[in-house]
């Protein structure tokens, strides 16, 4: 997205970074400034107080759970109403802090998320189709790539799909991919570089038997071959999971509440 740009002559140092130190030291500093921001916005007195109220009506919930149902019913929806009233006071902060951060999101999107494609680099295109669609598809680019095997693919289906693959590879340079279906066609960008930088690897196209074109850049995983609960931790989920940890010990050491 355009707009991001301004985050360029900022952020950019950081791409020289691996990975996840730089998703680190993104996460750390707006976690630190959102947590700023949440204390300069916020009574904390008040917010303290409810949320030492919020503890109390725990305890009591948990001793009257047995002993007295009704009674810890009733503790409870008081304990609700507390946070409701908690909430309704964090959501100014939360106002403040929105914007500036969906668009650090884009950024970490357009820039985090994929390895560029590098000159002389192998990779594919894949064009991914609805059922019912046409035999086969051509791709053709401007200025010339090399497609290693024929432009003129057979659409195979996979199940509920049909796919068309091609390998290809170029010099340094952007590009425009044209891909000849049914008397139609249909373009997308991409760019070889030796910089952090990458075109939106997917384009979805509607009204089409030609539902995407994916480009074969590979994907972040800033933990590298580290899963959890069976999940490679992409940048977002990797800030995500920092931001967790570093609001939790920011908020102790601010004495935030």
């Amino acid at each position: 997205m355009a707009f991001t740009n301004i985050l360029d002559p900022i952020f950019n140092p950081l791409l020289k970074l691996s990975p996840f130190l730089a998703i680190f030291i993104i996460a750390l500093v707006l976690t630190f400034l959102i947590t700023l921001v949440y204390k300069l916005t916020t009574d904390q007195k008040k917010m303290k107080k409810l949320k030492d109220d919020l503890k109390e009506s725990q305890k009591k919930m948990k001793a009257l759970s047995k002993e007295n149902p009704a009674k810890a019913l009733e503790v409870q929806q008081q304990a609700m109403q507390k946070n409701m009233e908690y909430m309704k006071h964090s959501f100014k902060s939360t106002l403040y802090t929105l914007i500036p951060v969906l668009i650090i999101f884009a950024w970490l999107s357009s820039n985090m998320a994929y390895y560029p494609l590098a000159p002389g680099q192998q990779f594919t295109v894949t064009a991914i189709f609805a059922g019912g669609h046409a035999p086969e598809v051509s791709l053709s680019s401007i200025p010339d790539l090399e497609i290693i095997g024929n432009s003129t693919q057979m659409i195979i289906d996979s199940g509920k799909e049909g796919k068309a693959d091609w390998l290809l590879k170029g010099q340094e340079g952007s590009y425009k991919l044209t891909l000849s279906y049914n008397n139609e066609k249909y373009e997308t960008s991409l760019l070889i570089t030796n910089e952090r930088k990458y075109e939106p690897p997917e384009k979805l196209f509607q009204n089409s038997k030609l539902k995407k074109i994916v480009i074969g850049n590979e994907k972040v995983y800033p933990f590298g071959n580290f899963s959890l609960f069976g999940l490679r931790l992409n940048w977002l989920w990797t800030y995500i999971l920092l931001s967790i940890i570093m609001s939790m010990l920011i908020r102790k050491l601010m004495k935030v509440y």
